[in-house]
């Protein structure tokens, strides 16, 4: 009796179905009853061909493996319930799984349907393998960082140096982190008279990303800063997921000007530090580094002048030591002779002499007369007899920028020569 189509069948087994026992009891017996093989194959062709079966994602736990010449089979298991699904990754597919199956462990498995007509049986044809939870994050973090290293983004070679005695400072960070507070202390204490500028940014969350890139633009833009320091305090490492993301990573390999990661972290080295020109562990780190220590110049500058005064005492010792020598040569010579070749001696070492300390004096003048310059810059007095002003509120605090004053407000400006008390009277905005 020849077979009809699985087709047909399937036109007609709602409504059998829906028989009660005995209008099955008393219907006569059907003609268009399947083989197991045409069964089979109509699942087969449902499973193969349905879209989302041809290339669908699967999370679980692996229970069991089973290496087989032709492949590895294992079964993957629910680990919400007790659902089961045998797997199957051929030997062809081995060598490009990204991780290796372990019983026990939880992945991300990339596969299609497959259905075994010989046992009746369906099974997922694995081809990728990936690990499921952190092990999955820290895969994207070494796809990420594979690709960004392809492009150069992380090469010494583009690393730019820091300047050594920068006037102006940007800090990208939270202005509400503890972070902004301890590099503004620093900078203050180690090289007064600074101009610190601050690109706020949000440093945490989804929005983080974005954020950070956009206050690195807004230092270009300004043109102003000479540095750049990228700061936060600290966190867990869902707190600095931001600093791996790829937009905070290409903005600050782009960046025109150097670029300090101060993350506050130690564990682990997230992207952003690794595409900074200098990496160091925390915010004040960053800002001991961006400059030198006013302090430590005035200390250097002394022991160079101590240096210079034991150099050319030492050199006028061993002219001396040098003269009696010749003295004693010359004593043994007749007179005549001797007081001649003494006095063109004498002549020609004291126009030696002469010449090396007038050398020696205009170097040190020199040198002197620049950290003397130097340290005039900074100078709060000769800043304000430049034209400037240090304006204060009515309780004394410097008054930096126009947030918090009122119209009306009381404030005090201290000039090169004198103070004198103005009363606000309109605030014109940020610039």
């Amino acid at each position: 009796m020849p077979e009809r189509s699985p087709l047909c069948y399937r036109q007609n087994s709602t409504a059998r179905m829906m028989m009660s026992d005995s209008q099955i009891a008393n219907s006569p017996i059907t003609d268009t009853a399947l083989s197991v093989g045409g069964l089979t194959e109509y699942i087969q062709a449902l499973l193969q061909d349905d879209r989302q079966l041809r290339q669908v994602w699967v999370t679980g736990e692996v229970s069991s493996t089973n290496a087989h010449r032709s492949g590895t089979f294992f079964t993957l298991r629910d680990t919400e319930g007790n659902a089961t699904i045998r797997c199957v990754v051929w030997r062809s597919q081995l060598e490009k799984l990204a991780a290796d199956l372990v019983c026990g462990e939880q992945f991300l498995v990339l596969g299609s349907i497959r259905v075994y007509p010989a046992r009746g049986e369906y099974q997922l044809s694995v081809w990728q393998v990936l690990p499921a939870g952190e092990g999955l994050q820290a895969l994207r973090y070494r796809q990420l960082r594979n690709r960004l290293e392809a492009e150069g983004l992380f090469d010494a070679a583009h690393k730019k140096t820091l300047p050594p005695h920068p006037q102006t400072i940007a800090v990208v960070t939270s202005g509400r982190a503890a972070a902004w507070g301890d590099i503004q202390r620093t900078l203050k204490q180690r090289y007064p008279g600074l101009r610190v500028l601050l690109s706020e940014a949000i440093v945490q969350g989804d929005r983080a990303p974005d954020s950070i890139a956009g206050a690195i633009a807004r230092v270009e833009k300004d043109g102003r800063a000479e540095v750049l320091i990228l700061s936060r305090g600290g966190g867990s490492v869902e707190d600095l997921a931001c600093f791996n993301d790829e937009r905070v990573v290409r903005a600050i390999a782009t960046c025109s000007i150097p670029v300090i990661a101060g993350i506050g972290h130690q564990r682990d080295e997230s992207l952003a530090d690794l595409a900074a020109d200098v990496c160091v562990h925390t915010p004040t780190a960053a800002a001991e580094l961006v400059v030198p220590s006013l302090e430590g110049l005035r200390e250097e500058h002394q022991a160079r002048i101590e240096a210079l005064a034991a150099t050319a005492n030492a050199r006028l010792e061993a002219e001396r030591n040098r003269l009696r020598q010749l003295q004693n040569r010359l004593q043994k010579l007749s007179l005549d002779q001797q007081l001649d070749w003494e006095r063109k001696e004498l002549k020609r070492l004291r126009q030696g002499l002469i010449r090396a300390a007038r050398s020696r004096w205009q170097g040190a003048t020199g040198q002197c007369q620049l950290l003397s310059e130097k340290l005039a810059t900074l100078d709060p007095q000769g800043v304000l007899s430049r034209g400037y002003a240090a304006v204060r509120s009515a309780n004394g605090e410097i008054v930096r920028s126009t947030v918090g004053l009122q119209e009306d407000d009381v404030l005090e400006v201290q000039l090169g020569e004198g103070r004198i008390r103005v009363k606000l009277i309109e605030i014109l905005g940020d610039k």
